[in-house]
């Protein structure tokens, strides 16, 4: 799909100032959404279209705004947002368009410390997302929590392991489960942050000017340690990122446990999404974290 729907263009044009389009060329790569890079006579913007029916691109928008917030834009970015429309159902967020590069990473390791710190210090003292959004095509229910361990359990597992008892499941298990969880995330004094919470290799980028770039989020009010254990769980950070976060928050005694509790939820999701070896993997996380 090349074209857009002549009432899409001629109001992304009113949203943005302009009077005509130059070039619009599809970007391949996401699976849920189409994209788009639009470029007008002195600028590019990039466009996210989603024509399901539940409203993804909203999540993003809110989320997005709310980590620019806590963003020190001496080492770290988000896209800047310059608009969500809702046209005859489809979602339309139009934002920046970066031009990326792969150099170090310490920059981005640096900003993200410093993101998770900053946003601690006007953190709402308690765990959650007041908007209900999506990992991947996987819902994220909102809600709050006060005990960061009931919020993890009750608004991240619990879901999941729902749609996983479907599968190749032991349910007998689903006790000790939440219960190891419970002892060990109880034993732990979370640093409450505003977290991107997709944190793959898919989703940063170094921009011209060597800050780490952060899109395609999937925030909520979390352990900051959530952001390292995904970045961990598929590969493409660097040791310099790393090393450089390290610096403003230093890496907490039992985080090697907390790792493998965390990533569960995404091995879920992705269990529960692609199913084959991911199945496989989720179960052997669930027997892990029991022997713990």
């Amino acid at each position: 799909m090349n074209k857009l729907p002549t009432t899409e263009v001629s109001e992304i044009c009113t949203q943005l100032g302009e009077s005509r389009i130059k070039n619009i060329l599809q970007i391949h790569g996401g699976n849920i959404h189409n994209c788009f890079k639009i470029d007008f006579q002195k600028k590019s913007i990039f466009l996210k279209r989603n024509k399901r029916n539940e409203r993804f691109l909203n999540y993003e928008y809110h989320c997005l705004k709310d980590l620019e917030k806590y963003i020190n834009h001496e080492n770290l970015q988000t896209p800047k947002i310059y608009s969500y429309l809702e046209i005859n159902k489809i979602e339309l967020l139009l934002i920046e368009w970066i031009e990326m590069k792969m150099t170090n990473q310490m920059k981005l390791g640096k900003g993200l410390a410093e993101m998770h710190l900053i946003s601690n210090n006007h953190n709402p003292n308690k765990f959650g997302y007041a908007v209900e959004g999506f990992i991947g095509l996987s819902k994220q229910i909102s809600g709050w929590e006060k005990n960061w361990a009931d919020c993890f359990i009750n608004l991240r597992i619990n879901p999941q392991l729902k749609e996983f008892k479907k599968k190749n499941f032991n349910s007998n298990e689903v006790k000790k489960l939440i219960l190891k969880i419970k002892m060990i995330l109880n034993d732990h004094s979370p640093l409450i942050s505003l977290v991107h919470g997709d944190l793959w290799s898919g989703n940063f980028g170094i921009n011209s000017f060597n800050k780490g770039v952060i899109f395609d989020p999937a925030s909520w009010w979390a352990d900051c340690e959530v952001d390292i254990a995904m970045s961990l769980l598929f590969g493409g950070f660097k040791q310099d990122f790393y090393n450089e976060y390290y610096k403003v928050l230093p890496k907490k005694e039992g985080f090697e446990q907390r790792i493998t509790i965390y990533n569960l939820y995404h091995i879920l999701n992705h269990a529960n999404m692609f199913g084959g070896s991911y199945v496989l993997q989720a179960n052997q996380y669930i027997k892990n974290i029991i022997n713990m």
